[in-house]
């Protein structure tokens, strides 16, 4: 069977076919192609011949196009810059009151340089892979993209003191997610991945008061248009799960600080769940450590929906026998 073929039927429910192996790799993957985090980040190009390369060597089982948080902050108007060996800058917020949100334009995807940028990956993906490996496109969540545009501690007492602001940004948030989603899907994503890691800071409280029912919208806007869901929200999210089983999620990440037993038992056997070792002992044990640890993890999911995975992403530091290891372990 094809890789996109194994997804599928993992979908479906079936576990008797080999573990499916994903971790998250940006700055790791552009290294380990000779290229620079800046080169990764600013060219799909060197995105999608990094993961290419990495794929064939880890014998990963998807490839992606996540490479930074600013792709729809620069959509919307705010200066990103690309330094060669660290993560993109963004060195404006364009969002510093409310008239800046009532005058926030939604973007056009397709004519904004770092939003179309990623649809061309998403193409030359399927150029070269021809369908036959499930490609994750990536947008930002609601209240990711609302700290993009305003600031995280802007945004975080805006959510305390001001529901207007924070609804109308997060409304605008929103409809550029989907036309972004959407975008990505038509150009070949199978999965679009939702990142929204600072809704592990947030209450369930305020999750469910202001971001639950806007992931459910995005969410189902990616079913209608045949994406699948993979939600990426980093962290400790324990208090969020009896609110995250009641979304349409087809992948769940989950890091390290989650309990996976316990987090199938919440969310039922539906969901997959995709983790979740801890990316910082990845790095810095030994790969003998790191085959153990995977072992003992997997043993853990047998007849569980369930795709290998670090908790977060795999460091730019990580030696490669102990990513190797990681797969080893799983077949």
């Amino acid at each position: 069977m094809t890789k996109k073929q194994l997804f599928e039927e993992l979908v479906k429910g079936n576990l008797n076919t080999k573990k499916l192996f994903r971790p998250i790799l940006m700055h790791f993957a552009a290294r380990f192609n000779e290229k620079t985090y800046g080169e990764f980040a600013s060219d799909y190009r060197v995105l999608v011949e990094s993961n290419i390369k990495a794929m064939n060597y880890f014998d990963c089982d998807m490839v992606g196009l996540i490479s930074d948080p600013y792709r729809e902050t620069a959509a919307f108007g705010a200066r990103v810059s690309f330094p060669a060996e660290a993560v993109p800058v963004c060195s404006d917020r364009i969002v510093k009151n409310i008239h800046d949100v009532k005058e926030l334009r939604n973007p056009d995807v397709y004519k904004a340089e770092r939003t179309l940028d990623r649809i061309k990956g998403a193409e030359y993906f399927q150029e070269i892979l021809r369908d036959e490996v499930p490609v994750i496109g990536w947008i930002e969540g609601p209240l990711a993209e609302a700290c993009d545009l305003a600031g995280v501690d802007q945004m975080l007492m805006q959510l305390m003191l001001d529901p207007n602001f924070s609804n109308i940004l997060m409304d605008k948030c929103v409809v550029t997610a989907k036309d972004f989603a959407e975008a990505q899907i038509n150009a070949g994503c199978d999965i679009i991945g939702i990142g929204d890691a600072i809704c592990s800071q947030i209450d369930i409280e305020t999750y469910n008061l202001y971001i639950k029912e806007r992931h459910r919208e995005i969410m189902d806007h990616i079913h209608e248009k045949g994406g699948k869901i993979k939600l990426h929200i980093c962290g400790d999210i324990n208090h969020l799960l009896t609110s995250l089983k009641d979304l349409p999620i087809d992948i769940l990440d989950l890091d390290y600080q989650v309990d996976l037993g316990k987090a199938h038992d919440i969310v039922g056997p539906s969901m997959i769940l995709c983790g979740n070792i801890d990316p910082v002992m990845i790095q810095n044990k030994t790969s003998d450590e790191i085959f153990d640890v995977t072992k003992k993890l997997l043993d853990s999911e047998k007849n569980r929906r369930h795709i290998l995975s670090a908790g977060c992403e795999i460091t730019v530091l990580t030696p490669v026998e102990n990513l190797r290891a990681m797969r080893d372990a799983s077949l």
